[in-house]
C-alpha cells in the first residue's frame, strides 16, 4: 500500500508540475495582448494584376496556419484597405466564388506564415482557360450569394466556419484589377484567461495532493509470530530469554503463555500467539470422552 501511496504522489507532482508550467507560459501570452485583450498582426503588402485576392477555404487555412484559434471560444478580425479606401470583405460559398470568378484572373493565398514583423503571404495567380477572353466580373455589392460581407472590415468566429468550405474574398469595391492591400488581423481568444487560471489552481492543488501523498507518516507494522507450544523454548532461547523465574511449575499450555508474554514484553512491535493443541483423532481424546475406548473398571 506504501508503494501504491508513494507513486500517487509522483504521479501528482508531476501533471501539478507541468500544469504550473503551463498556466506560466499562458500568463507570458496574455502579456503580449492589447488592453483590449486582443492580439494584432499585420501582414506583407499583398499585391496582383488581377481583380481579386481568395483563400478558397477560410476554415482550412486558419486551422493549418492559426490552429490555437479555433480552440474554444475565439473572435478573429480582418482589416483591408487599398489604396483609394476600405476593400470589400466577403465571404461566400467556395463554389459560387469560383463560378462568378471563372472569366476573371485573381490570386489564391496558399500560405499565411507566423512571423516577426509583417506576416509573409503567399499567392498563385489564376488566370482564364486558355483561348477564353478575360472578363470581369460584376461589383462585388450586386452579388447575393455572399453568407457574409463588409467594406474594410470583417469578423467571425471558427464555429461559424465549421464544417462549410467557405472562401473569403478581398476586392476593390467596384471590382477593378492591378489590386494592392494592406492587411490587418485581430485575434481575441476568450479561453486564454480560464485556460490560465484554470492551469495555475489545478497545478497547486496537485502538487498540494502530492505533498500530502508523499509525506505523510509511516505507520509502524505489528508483526504477529504463531508458533507451536514446543517451538516457544527454543524461540526463548534465540531472543535472549534464559530464566523463567516466578513461574513455579505451570502446565504446558500454561508455560508456553507465559513464555510467549516473556517475548512480548521483549519485542513492543511483536505479538506472538500460541495455538492450543487439538486431537487429531477420536483415539487422541481422554478416556472420559473416548466415544469408543470403555470406561475404566471401578476401583
Amino acid at each position: 500500500m506504501r508503494f501504491v501511496w508513494t507513486l500517487a504522489g509522483m504521479l501528482s507532482l508531476a501533471v501539478g508540475i507541468t500544469a504550473l508550467v503551463g498556466a506560466a507560459a499562458l500568463g507570458l501570452l496574455t502579456g503580449h495582448a492589447d488592453p483590449g485583450g486582443a492580439y494584432a498582426a499585420r501582414f506583407e503588402t499583398v499585391q496582383t494584376t488581377g481583380h481579386a485576392v481568395v483563400v478558397t477555404d477560410l476554415d482550412e487555412l486558419v486551422r493549418q496556419e492559426v490552429p490555437f484559434a479555433g480552440v474554444g471560444e475565439a473572435r478573429m478580425q480582418l482589416d483591408a484597405r487599398t489604396h483609394d479606401g476600405p476593400a470589400f470583405v466577403g465571404l461566400a460559398p467556395a463554389d459560387e466564388v469560383r463560378h462568378w470568378l471563372a472569366g476573371a484572373p485573381y490570386a489564391v493565398v496558399e500560405r499565411m506564415a507566423l512571423a516577426r514583423g509583417p506576416l509573409p503571404v503567399r499567392l498563385t495567380p489564376v488566370t482564364p482557360s486558355e483561348g477564353e477572353p478575360p472578363t470581369v466580373p460584376a461589383g462585388p455589392g450586386a452579388q447575393t450569394f455572399w453568407t457574409r460581407a463588409g467594406n474594410g472590415t470583417l469578423e467571425w468566429t471558427p464555429d461559424e466556419l465549421a464544417g462549410q468550405r467557405l472562401s473569403l474574398v478581398l476586392m476593390r469595391t467596384d471590382g477593378r484589377a492591378d489590386l494592392t492591400l494592406e492587411l490587418r488581423a485581430e485575434l481575441r481568444p476568450g479561453w486564454l484567461a480560464p485556460a490560465t487560471w484554470g492551469s495555475l489552481t489545478a497545478g497547486m492543488l496537485l502538487v498540494i495532493v502530492a505533498a500530502l501523498l508523499l509525506l505523510r507518516p509511516v505507520r509502524p507494522r505489528e508483526v504477529i509470530i504463531v508458533v507451536e507450544p514446543d517451538q516457544v523454548p527454543m524461540l526463548a532461547g534465540r531472543l535472549g530469554i534464559s530464566s523463567l523465574s516466578g513461574l513455579g511449575t505451570p502446565s504446558p499450555n500454561r508455560f508456553a503463555e507465559r513464555q510467549l508474554v516473556a517475548v512480548g514484553s521483549t519485542l513492543p512491535a511483536t505479538r506472538a500467539i500460541a495455538p492450543v493443541p487439538r486431537p487429531q483423532t477420536l483415539a487422541d481424546l481422554p478416556a472420559p470422552h473416548h466415544p469408543l475406548r470403555p470406561p475404566a473398571p471401578p476401583h
